[in-house]
This record gives C-alpha cells, structure tokens and sequence, in this order.
C-alpha cells in the first residue's frame, strides 16, 4: 500500500474510533484526494411550512374565505337601489324587519360571523414569530359580527328621524341596542387587532406586515369620517364599506400567514480539491 493510502486509512479509523462510523469515501472526478459521500451528495432541502399551507390550516382558510364573501354581501345591496335609496342610510337597516329582504341579510351576517370565528379557531393562534397578539380580538370580533346579526335593528336609523328621536331617548326594543352594541365592539375589536398586528409583524417586510400597516393607516384616517357621518347621519353608505374591506383584508391576511417558523434548506458544502 502506498504511503498515501496508508495514511487515509488510518485517518478513517481515527475517525470512527471518535463517531463511531466511519461513512463512505468517494473520489471526486479529476481530483486524487476521496471526500465523504455526505460532503458530496447534498442535503435533503425541506419545504418551508410557510410555502404550503397544513391540512388545518388550509381548513380555516376555506372556511374563512366563505366568511369574509359574506360579510361583504353589502356590495351587491350597495348597487342596487331596491335596497340603498341614500347614500345616508346605513347597512344594518337593511335588516331592519319589514324591509325587502331584511331577514337574508340579517341570516348572512350572522352565518358570516359564526365562520369566521370557525375559521380563527381552527387556525389558531400560532405564528412564525410566536403567538400573535391580535387573535384574541379577532375572534371578538367575529363573535360581535355574529351577534349582529342575531340581532337586529328594530327600525331603520338611517332612514327615520323618528327612529332616531326614539333610539335617544332609550323608546326602543332590547334587541335594537344590542345591534347597537355588538356593531361597536366589531369596529373596536378589529381595529385592535389591525394595530396589534401591526406592531408585532413591523420590519418583518411580510404580507400580513404589509396588509396590518395598510388597514391601520386607513382606518386611523376613516375614523374621523365615520364620526361626522354618525354624527350627521350622512353618507353613512360610503364610509362604512371601508372599514369592511379593511378588516376583510386584515382577516385574510391572519389566515394565510404561516403558522410555524419557516425552515431554510441545509447549506450544501463545496469540496474542496484536493
């Protein structure tokens, strides 16, 4: 044996003495020095979880999207004057009973809210970075959407002075102020969730990053607007579809963001010749 092969071998055996295998050699094309097959295959890169969505989580996405079409049942009603003859009115009084299918919009709330409050049970409150903040209020806020629905305006606010007049001076049904109330705990739940996301995805340059720094800064400006138009009782069908659509992008940006850390592939070692 030459002086070189005598050498390697007796390096392999130092080797397994310290690891108690000794794996197989190779000799790379065009080089004399053999190189472990390990150094040479390369490792077997993983899918980041983050890239493929988990069966659960694909679940709640499904039953999510189901969700968030529903809730927006007010764009087809916002083009068709049967149901909006103002721009002052507002959604909800379209579930106010008597009114041209008030009782399918007031099901179709409610049937939105239950699934997306499914749908964040099922995806649960997991993140890449850990658990997010904001989920809590989230599922508040689905549970709000639902109970509007459940409960619905007695008469028509936006239409009626008269309705108001009563409203003020507490003339109404129970089931009026829980409306009342579920609506304002939706808002305020939501918002809260858009900022904590906002705070817990900042620098991260990821889409529900994007999304939650997006929908803060368009509801921090609607705000205002939507205080004049309750207050005022104008254009009350104009502001409100932008806190709609704010957190329906909100919410399906929670649902598809990972849901565990994302693994990166093993780097592959480069021989070096011998």
């Amino acid at each position: 044996m030459s002086p070189v092969g005598t050498v390697l071998r007796h390096l392999g055996g130092l080797r397994q003495a310290a690891f108690g295998t000794a794996p197989p050699t190779s000799r790379t094309p065009g080089h004399g020095t053999p190189h472990a097959a390990s150094d040479l295959v390369p490792a077997p890169s993983r899918q980041p979880p983050g890239r493929q969505l988990p069966g659960r989580q694909l679940a709640a996405v499904a039953v999510g999207a189901t969700g968030c079409i529903l809730y927006n049942w007010w764009v087809v009603a916002a083009f068709d004057r049967t149901f909006i003859r103002t721009p002052d009115q507002l959604f909800s009084d379209l579930e106010t009973p008597g009114l041209p299918h008030s009782a399918l919009f007031q099901h179709l709330d409610l049937l939105s809210g239950v699934l997306l409050l499914a749908a964040l049970l099922l995806r649960g409150p997991a993140a890449a970075d850990g658990r997010r903040a904001e989920w809590p209020w989230l599922v508040v806020f689905a549970g709000a959407a639902a109970m509007g629905g459940h409960f619905t305006y007695a008469c028509a606010e936006g239409l009626s002075p008269r309705c108001r007049a009563a409203e003020w001076h507490l003339q109404l049904p129970l089931h009026h102020y829980l409306h009342m109330g579920a609506g304002i705990v939706e808002f305020g739940a939501a918002t809260v969730a858009v900022l904590l996301a906002r705070h817990r995805t900042a620098g991260t340059g990821t889409g529900t990053a994007r999304v939650a720094h997006l929908a803060a800064d368009v509801l921090m400006a609607a705000y205002p607007l939507l205080a004049v138009s309750y207050l005022s009782h104008v254009d009350g069908a104009v502001v409100e579809p932008v806190f709609f659509l704010a957190f329906t992008a909100m919410m399906t940006a929670e649902l598809l963001e990972p849901s565990g850390p994302v693994a990166r592939p093993a780097p592959i070692p480069v021989p070096q010749p011998g």
